[in-house]
């Protein structure tokens, strides 16, 4: 007994250890009512490094050029035609300064589109060079938003595999204990095969969460341009990040004048109604302008000026329905600029309301749960130490206390996940971020009912845009 004693009374060290990183135990730098600093100097820097070295990002700026270049020729005027010919009297010998009919003959024409054509169309161009901008800078936003995830979801993997390899140390001393009351005869080898079977799955949740490392460690790299194995050392806490709350009323306001998706669909209304006046005026000929001379040899030469124009014999087939197709082209991009900012507050919506759960979720880990596990575990521990209870119990409630730990994270991972959507005024869900849950349910224990919802999902999950992702889910 003296043996399980010493154990026991060792395990509060270590458990100690293990408690959240914030300004007490179980308290959020946001509710101290002290400053909390976000500022992390690493993920800054990955940031940068991903807006530099990004292909992605790469692309949508040389497509931006490429827009640019499209304005003056757009603009500018049909090019001339040159033409060459002759005039000849007979077919048996030229007649050319012989035949006053006869001559050669230099041809130039210019085209010239009905005044406000071309204007208009330099609009359009410019208006397409706006939304290239749009759109690198949607990808700007997606890029920095996918940086954020992946990283706090390394983070998350790494303070989970700390959780783990503090578990692991706790089992491993009481195996050595385990099987020491079994040689003195006071212990049972159910409780020795106990003892080795969740070690053993601790290794298993050991390997996956390795895994995880490695796949997040290469989604990072992949995004600031690195090689996938280049380390990425982490010294940072996931608590010091903590989710801050905002009115859903100014993300509103912001998403108004900075979402990539608004902003692009009233460029294409002003596109569309830019493309409408240009389809009226198409109804207006166009001319053209002509100047020739023709040389007679010896006789005096010719010359000829000349003006031509188009004749919309045809406009009820072409003009006309080209005026009605533009007409319902621009209904339909105001319909599409509508539904985007009714979307866009139904999203803003949902975060808001996600955030404000997450952070009542995280209130009830640091005031509620974990202080209840903690405890769960001392007064099994004083049970055990009474004689009441085996001191499988003890190490139970210490697993379970754990698990709530790898939740709290888990949580607080979830919630950073819901800012940076809103952050990124995304349209579609809010990705997860979550790793290899430490649960007490996955090691075969009984554990702490509040890890009976933790997703055990691997990976970090990346925000396209465009992409759809699941709703956060939180206990």
């Amino acid at each position: 007994m003296r043996h399980s004693v010493a154990l026991a009374l060792g395990l509060i060290p270590f458990v100690g250890s293990a408690q959240p990183q914030t300004s007490s135990p179980y308290q959020s730098p946001a509710r101290t009512g002290k400053a909390a600093s976000t500022e992390d100097v690493l993920l800054h820097s990955l940031i940068q490094e991903a807006i530099a070295q990004n292909p992605d990002l790469a692309k949508t700026k040389a497509l931006v050029e490429a827009e640019q270049e499209g304005i003056p020729q757009a603009k500018a005027l049909p090019d001339p035609s040159l033409s060459l010919g002759l005039q000849n009297d007979g077919f048996k010998k030229l007649q050319i300064g012989m035949m006053e009919s006869s001559y050669y003959q230099l041809m130039l024409t210019q085209p010239l589109p009905w005044p406000g054509k071309r204007s208009l169309r330099g609009d359009i161009a410019s208006l397409g060079a706006a939304a290239a901008r749009i759109a690198s800078a949607r990808t700007r936003l997606s890029l920095i938003a996918d940086v954020k995830r992946a990283y706090i979801g390394l983070m998350l993997i790494r303070e989970q595999l700390e959780l783990l390899k503090q578990q692991n140390l706790l089992w491993q001393k009481a195996g050595e204990i385990t099987k020491v009351r079994y040689e003195l005869g006071q212990g049972s080898q159910a409780d020795l095969l106990r003892a080795q079977l969740e070690q053993n799955r601790l290794r298993q949740t050991r390997l996956s969460l390795q895994a995880e490392e490695r796949v997040a460690l290469a989604n990072l790299n992949r995004l600031r341009g690195a090689e996938p194995g280049t380390p990425i050392p982490t010294t940072a806490r996931i608590a010091d990040l903590p989710p801050q709350t905002n009115p859903a009323i100014s993300w509103s306001e912001r998403a108004e004048k900075e979402s990539p998706e608004l902003q692009a669909a009233r460029l294409g209304v002003q596109q569309a109604e830019r493309s409408l006046e240009l389809a009226r005026r198409d109804r207006f000929p166009d001319l053209a302008v002509s100047a020739g001379l023709m040389p007679r040899g010896a006789l005096d030469p010719m010359w000829s000026v000349g003006v031509s124009i188009s004749l919309p014999l045809w406009s009820k087939q072409k003009q006309q329905r080209s005026v009605s197709e533009q007409a319902i082209r621009r209904r339909a991009q105001g319909s599409e600029a509508e539904s985007i900012r009714n979307l866009l507050g139904q999203r803003i919506q949902e975060r808001a309301a996600q955030l404000d759960a997450a952070i009542e979720t995280l209130h009830l880990y640091r005031e509620g749960l974990l202080v209840q596990s903690e405890a769960s575990f001392h007064a099994s521990l004083a049970q055990y130490e009474a004689g009441r209870a085996p001191f499988l119990s003890v190490l139970e409630a210490l697993n379970g206390w754990i698990a709530d730990r790898g939740g709290y994270l888990q949580a607080l991972a979830q919630a950073l996940a819901v800012e940076i959507a809103q952050e990124e005024f995304s349209l579609a869900g809010t990705p997860a971020i979550s790793a290899q849950a430490l649960s007490a349910g996955s090691m075969g224990m009984g554990g702490s009912p509040s890890n009976a919802a933790m997703p055990a999902k691997s990976g970090t999950a990346s925000a396209k845009a465009g992409e759809g992702g699941p709703a956060m889910t939180m206990r």
